[in-house]
């Protein structure tokens, strides 16, 4: 955890942001596998982490803004639990540690909670995401599980987002730090890229590489030499000549916080001209929406502009025609890139969309659009110093979408199908990087992971 004035400062920010009631911020349970005893790995919730720092299981937080008090409910480990884990600490040196001095047993949350309700007080909440947690908020709050997510607090969401958006300095820091396992992460991909080996066996190092840098995969690795799939986790494909291999992974570091990158690797180990080609734009989209990414700048703009770098590219290998500015504004590249250029990042690899990601990701004044390709867009807000993003702007040829959008007869006045027929069985290429908003401009957090054509040829197929 972090020192223990961030969390007090965390919390003093947060109950400036809501007004009155009850804050409850419910910690995470183990989830067994097939039997109790056989668990996943624990991960704490990121909204806990954020506000109490208290990687453990059963705890419960508390910010009782009426009469500003502070309280961890939770249990000590008993004489049964030390002897499976060893000597813990108590819940209270834990409290300590993050600036509580009121904590009690896990059951007295259950009548603290209907007390406030028969004060009729406000119990505010995030909307849960695990049935565990929405189970027991259906208890505390004596309502049905199907309605617990409508009872989630809009004012406490909102302002959880307005502090976690901008990243504080130790926050920052702990991503640079952990930028260095993901660079070796991808690199190893890269040399590992060569005919005859099964994406199963590339797959598995990648975790393994992530768990050496004391953490876990932010979400499971995509490693696939079908790239055009745009969450591709089937591993069973063998690499053979020809194929690029695409790997969008990520590893979490010991304070939780994520990182995501994706790389596109030629398997023979040097790209074909039609694969440079493709290659270079996304690579010049990449650059370009770095180069325009500053503050006040709404990230949809830097969307769009990495959509006409793509249109124009494609425009020039005889894939697209026409005006590109008409083209993106209709929405005919999205047949090529449907997805959107980035998202927040942080805590959680998609940072808050446990909240909604709309919420997360638009205001008031950027709305979401419901256009194919640039609904999917993740993030389009303006930019402030301090936010974290994801730039992963891709080219696919996604065989099932190009004979629909052809069988509709859809945007023919900026698609030679017939070209883009022969395109079928290319595959994907998507090039990301993590990048955080300066007060000037942006920069990529930690050293870069290899990307220029030049780079990867260098790297690709080298062996580890």
């Amino acid at each position: 955890m972090f020192s223990k004035d961030i969390y007090i400062n965390r919390r003093n920010k947060l109950k400036k942001l809501v007004k009155s009631g009850l804050i409850l911020v419910l910690g995470n349970e183990d989830a067994p596998m097939n039997y109790t005893d056989n668990t996943y790995h624990f991960r704490q919730d990121s909204t806990f982490l954020y506000f109490f720092g208290i990687d453990l299981q059963g705890l419960a937080g508390v910010i009782d803004l009426d009469n500003n008090r502070e309280i961890l409910f939770g249990d000590d480990f008993s004489i049964d639990d030390i002897i499976w884990m060893g000597p813990q600490p108590s819940l209270r040196e834990q409290a300590s540690k993050v600036g509580i001095s009121d904590t009690r047993p896990a059951k007295e949350l259950f009548s603290f909670i209907k007390d406030a309700l028969k004060q009729k007080r406000k119990i505010h909440f995030t909307p849960p995401y695990r049935f565990r947690n929405i189970m027991k908020l259906a208890d505390l709050l004596n309502i049905h599980h199907n309605e617990v997510k409508n009872h989630a607090s809009l004012e406490l969401t909102k302002a959880c987002i307005e502090l976690r958006s901008i990243k504080e300095p130790c926050e920052i820091e702990e991503m640079e730090r952990h930028m260095s396992v993901a660079r070796e992460m991808h690199t190893t991909a890269m040399k590992m890229a060569s005919p005859g080996i099964q994406e199963q066996k590339i797959a598995g190092v990648l975790e393994g590489i992530s768990m050496s840098g004391g953490g876990i995969i932010s979400f499971p690795v995509i490693c696939s030499v079908r790239g055009e799939t745009l969450h591709n986790h089937y591993h069973g494909n063998i690499l053979k000549e020809g194929d690029l291999l695409l790997v969008d992974a990520g590893s979490e570091s010991p304070k939780h916080y994520a990182t995501d990158h994706t790389r596109t690797t030629p398997v023979s180990g040097k790209f074909t001209d039609l694969q440079r080609q493709v290659y270079q734009i996304v690579l010049d989209a990449n650059d370009k929406v770095r180069e325009a990414t500053r503050p006040e700048v709404p990230y949809r703009d830097i969307h769009l502009l990495a959509c006409k770098v793509i249109a124009a590219g494609l425009k020039d290998m005889g894939l697209m025609k026409g005006d590109i500015e008409e083209a993106v504004a209709a929405g005919a590249h999205a047949l090529f890139m449907p997805h959107g250029i980035g998202h927040m990042i942080g805590l959680d690899v998609h940072d808050m969309e446990d909240y909604n990601d709309t919420l997360v990701g638009y205001d008031e004044e950027i709305k979401r659009s419901t256009q194919f390709g640039l609904s999917a867009l993740r993030m389009g807000r303006r930019l402030k110093p301090g936010f974290t993003i994801t730039n992963e702007p891709g080219i696919y040829f996604i065989p099932a979408l190009i004979d629909k959008w052809k069988a509709d007869k859809k945007f023919t006045q900026f698609i030679n199908y017939d070209k883009v027929e022969a395109m079928k069985g290319f595959g994907g290429i998507r090039l990301e990087d993590d990048i955080l908003v300066t007060e000037s401009g942006a920069r990529i957090l930690g050293q870069r992971i290899p990307i220029t054509v030049e780079e990867v040829e260098q790297i690709a197929g080298s062996g580890v």
